[in-house]
């Protein structure tokens, strides 16, 4: 099946529905996607483009309960301070720097031990996490965290992690935004993220006992006069001596949620009523999206499903350890063991997307059109992938799986080509998903933290 015939298809029975009766005056300025529709043409289009939005479930996107403002200050001097690293001098938005839309800039992150920020970030032994850092831009509505999904709520509202039963009920306790609660426990964790190899205490405790890497943590930030008073502040009534690393964790939650939730884009406004939020273009792309398969995986209010699925990304970086080389990354198979999650990830979410490249588990597209065009014929795209856009360190990091990825890829990508001009279109329409707020983060950064460590932004 060719998606892009069909698209046309359905794109001239509306034109030829829309335009009878239509009048020169009513005409308004061409596209680079095609003639220009009439005022008319561009109502119907509109329509079709709501309908097909509702029958793929794709609503709009609500607020977060709003967030204590005290936990939000705790939250936002624990993501920021770099007193959460092995050696002091890395935090979380390192990583996830406002300056960069809560991500670096990079294919892959550069972790614990490099200096520099964002795409000028450097390691001294040229040392790379094997994923992408993944934005942090509503996490309230979202139940699966992490590439492969290794944090997330299952059906029956309990939550998963890797810590198991390490993750103690007392701990859990503590946790009020679901799965982004314990998101921050595991990057801390991490020695190539944060936790480091070697030269501090934390790094001497074994890799197997994490409450004590939590301890160690509460240890250090009860030192500092200004957290025990902040934590104390964030919960009222329970004394810092009765908190654990899990108060943490979901302060630092609180203030993800509360500083990155955004839902005022021109598409959020297209939802509401607003016919002219979204350019003609753009309406094309919608109408591209929710008529191919798109929307299969990218619905709900987020634009993802939460699931996983493997698009035929090539991979690149050091992996997970996974395949006969050992820098091979199987994906959500090393969560559920299953073959048939071999190199699935999860479904990003498409708000603010425009923002948030290089995309990708592994960030091996740097150019969000390109993203889009390797779904059209991505076995193709697959095979023939260039690693000209990569940073040079990464370039002989291509792996030659191109054979293993493609026996278990996603079959609703099986058949699937798109024209240009879709492309483009669709591209537009991803544009049309980013919030102007999300443009400028700078709020979100402190003036200071309590430990007095610089910070990153």
């Amino acid at each position: 099946m060719r998606i892009g015939n069909g698209r046309a298809a359905l794109l001239v029975l509306a034109l030829a529905a829309g335009l009878a009766g239509c009048s020169d005056s009513e005409a308004v300025a061409p596209t680079a996607s095609g003639p220009a529709l009439s005022e008319a043409s561009l109502t119907t289009l509109a329509a079709e483009v709501r309908a097909l939005t509702a029958g793929r479930g794709i609503g709009p996107l609500g607020r977060p309960a709003p967030v204590r403002p005290a936990l939000v200050e705790l939250g936002r001097a624990l993501a920021f301070d770099k007193i959460l690293s092995g050696n002091k001098d890395i935090s979380c938005m390192t990583c996830h720097l406002p300056g960069f839309a809560t991500g670096d800039g990079r294919s892959l992150s550069i972790g614990q031990g490099a200096t520099g920020l964002g795409p000028a970030r450097v390691d001294p032994h040229g040392a790379f996490i094997p994923r992408n850092a993944p934005p942090a831009f509503n996490l309230f509505a979202t139940k699966a965290l992490f590439w492969d999904g290794r944090v997330e709520v299952l059906p029956n509202g309990k939550l998963r992690t890797p810590a198991g039963v390490k993750l103690n009920p007392h701990m859990a306790s503590a946790f009020e935004f679901g799965a982004a609660s314990a998101l921050p426990l595991f990057p801390v964790l991490s020695r190539e993220e944060m936790r480091a190899p070697n030269g501090n205490e934390l790094a001497d405790i074994k890799d197997k006992d994490p409450q004590q890497v939590w301890k160690a943590l509460m240890k250090r930030l009860g030192a500092i006069p200004e957290y025990r008073r902040m934590f104390e502040a964030a919960y009222p009534g329970t004394r810092f001596s009765q908190m654990n690393f899990g108060h943490a964790a979901n302060a630092i939650a609180g203030f993800l949620v509360d500083q990155f939730a955004f839902n005022n884009s021109p598409w959020d406004q297209f939802l509401e009523g607003n016919d002219a939020a979204m350019t003609e273009t753009q309406l094309r792309g919608a109408k591209d999206f929710m008529s191919a398969r798109c929307s299969i995986c990218h619905n709900g209010s987020t634009l993802s499903d939460g699931k996983f699925h493997n698009v035929a990304v090539a991979q690149i970086g050091p992996g997970k350890g996974d395949g006969p080389s050992g820098t091979d990354d199987f994906g959500r198979m090393r969560e559920t063991g299953l073959a048939t999650d071999r190199y699935a990830f999860r479904t990003p979410a498409l708000r603010n997307v425009e923002l948030t490249g290089p995309y990708g588990h592994d960030g091996a597209f740097t150019d969000l059109r390109a993203f889009v065009d390797h779904y059209s014929e991505s076995d193709v795209k697959l095979r023939s992938f260039g690693i000209s856009a990569l940073e040079p360190l990464l370039q002989p990091t291509l792996q030659p799986t191109a054979d293993a990825i493609l026996a278990s890829r996603d079959t609703l990508l099986n058949g699937v080509v798109f024209p240009t001009q879709t492309i483009d279109e669709v591209t537009a329409f991803m544009l049309a998903l980013t919030d102007p707020a999300a443009r400028d983060l700078s709020h979100a950064v402190p003036a200071s933290v309590p430990s007095g460590l610089p910070i990153d932004h």
